[in-house]
């Protein structure tokens, strides 16, 4: 096989040069990084604000408040950082997205089962009247 053909081959068959790999997947610019950055702060802020502020009143009611952020918060995470998109060739296939939603609802539910088991199990209520 002369140079020629083997270099003809590579470039039929697609380049692994980096000017290739760019034109291949869709990455993100700096202002949909900027966009993603400042979504992921706003709801970062937010629930450190209805917590720090005691906003709401029942504290049941502002776990699912924080959980729903949590969620929009991931979801903004999948589209302006790991850049998935609709577009059948590079994203949302149905068993990423099956298995996103899974891992999902384990993070969330085992967050707040093991905050509310430590809650329990580490805070014991002391009668501060019989200390010495």
């Amino acid at each position: 096989m002369t140079t020629e053909s083997h270099s003809a081959t590579h470039v039929s068959a697609g380049s692994h040069t980096s000017a290739g790999h760019a034109g291949d997947h869709a990455h993100g610019s700096l202002r949909s990084y900027l966009i993603g950055f400042g979504l992921s702060a706003v709801l970062t802020a937010i629930p450190f604000w209805l917590v720090m502020g005691s906003v709401i009143d029942s504290k049941p009611v502002t776990g699912i408040v924080i959980m729903i952020f949590a969620a929009a918060q991931i979801v903004v995470h999948m589209i302006y950082f790991l850049h998935m998109n609709t577009r059948a060739e590079e994203g949302w296939t149905m068993m990423a997205l099956i298995f996103t939603i899974i891992m999902v609802v384990i993070a969330l539910t085992g967050s707040l089962w093991v905050m509310y088991h430590l809650n329990t199990n580490m805070m014991p209520v002391h009668d501060m009247s019989r200390m010495p």
